[in-house]
């Protein structure tokens, strides 16, 4: 799906352990400041799309915001690995005059509440989701937990590559760098170095340590999407300039654990090419890339998927710098799901928009392309 659309607005609350409010309030509270960054009311908002994991339902956020009327609504499914989906969904209503005026939202008590991390062994109760086969397969070898989930592929592929924990150590080190300066994230202030990566303790043996691991973040993230010729009037538009999802035979979210190789993300590069085929644009293009690193070896297996570095290749492009401002690819600038706060990928987004916006904590040298890969699903904005 290309063009003729643009985020027009971006708003979320604080990143917190404890927000001490409820998902509705919290999703609200983002979407004001979204149609206010966007010079917009809740009178011009008539489309809505969510995760469906996000247990805000539409008809209380309709009436806690007062929207006069709702002519899409939509949910994207796969938690995180989906969440640049949400901008396919709004493209797709607004290019086919289902709605004009489109929010993208997710909200989450993934600390206070039901904490991200911890072992499931039942499908969420939340609107819409009923849970994937693939638990039942999991769950009988006490394989309940995201980290867990990822440590198959995780491990294949350092067996595959030579890649090891201090490899993916290096890629931390430079977001909690980036996060030390942003006074939004949770790391604000605490940059780390290898060895106090190499010293955190294990999750999920020899592949994920503590400080490879994601946020459990309370919050809030929304956007707003409209017609590139709607967007002129609005004080700062980003065009999608290409959005895209993709799921293929036997891969499950990010977790693709009946795929022919466990250590090539193989949807991410189809999505990938898909993408750059899509707005027109080589790799040699993208000026920053938000890359989904709800743990550290997904981010290898997406840069290397992508095409930004060959196979088994991740581990040196990031050793030699690449990942910094100044890099060739200057990555998850502010401090990624790792250093900043996990909502789901959304606040990945959100700093792609902040970045080409001039806007960032970490501002880049004018960048003009951004790319946010959440495996399955992405996007490419432009301004």
């Amino acid at each position: 799906m290309i063009g003729s659309t643009s985020i027009v607005g971006v708003g979320a609350t604080e990143f917190s352990k404890d927000a001490g409010r409820s998902e509705t309030r919290l999703a609200a509270e983002a979407i004001v400041a979204a149609l206010a960054d966007a010079g917009l009311t809740t009178d011009d908002v008539d489309g809505l799309v969510s995760f469906t994991v996000d247990p805000v339902e539409e008809t209380e956020l309709v009436r806690s915001l007062g929207i006069p009327a709702v002519r899409w609504s939509s949910r994207i499914p796969y938690g995180g690995g989906g969440s640049q989906g949400m901008f396919q969904h709004a493209a797709a209503a607004v290019l086919s005059g289902a709605a004009r005026t489109v929010v993208v939202y997710r909200a989450c008590r993934s600390r206070s509440g039901k904490r991200f991390g911890r072992a499931r062994v039942a499908p969420e109760p939340v609107s819409g989701h009923s849970g994937t086969t693939a638990m039942q397969w999991a769950t009988p070898y006490g394989v309940l937990t995201p980290a867990s989930w990822m440590s198959f592929e995780s491990t294949r592929y350092m067996h595959e590559t030579g890649t090891t924990s201090a490899d993916f150590g290096r890629a931390v080190v430079q977001f909690r760098a980036y996060a030390a300066t942003n006074p939004a994230a949770y790391f604000h202030g605490r940059p780390i170095t290898l060895d106090d990566h190499q010293n955190s303790r294990w999750i999920a043996e020899p592949a994920i340590r503590l400080f490879d691991c994601c946020q459990e973040t309370d919050g809030a993230v929304a956007m707003v999407v409209t017609s590139t010729d709607r967007a002129a009037d609005t004080p700062a538009p980003v065009e999608i300039a290409a959005a895209g999802s993709l799921g293929l035979f036997e891969e499950e979210v990010a977790s693709n654990h009946y795929r022919p190789d466990l250590s090539r993300f193989d949807g991410a590069a189809e999505l990938g090419e898909s993408l750059f085929r899509t707005a027109g644009i080589e790799r040699a293009d993208v000026d920053v890339a938000m890359i989904y690193d709800a743990f550290t070896p997904m981010f290898f297996l997406q840069l290397e998927a992508l095409g930004f570095c060959g196979y088994g290749e991740a581990k040196d492009f990031v050793a030699d710098g690449n990942l910094g401002p100044t890099g060739a690819l200057p990555c998850n600038t502010n401090g990624g799901l790792i250093g900043e706060a996990y909502i789901h990928g959304m606040n990945l987004t959100l700093e792609a928009v902040r970045q080409l916006r001039g806007r960032s904590p970490n501002q880049l040298a004018d960048p003009h392309v951004a790319l946010v890969s959440a495996g399955r699903t992405g996007v490419v904005l432009r301004r």
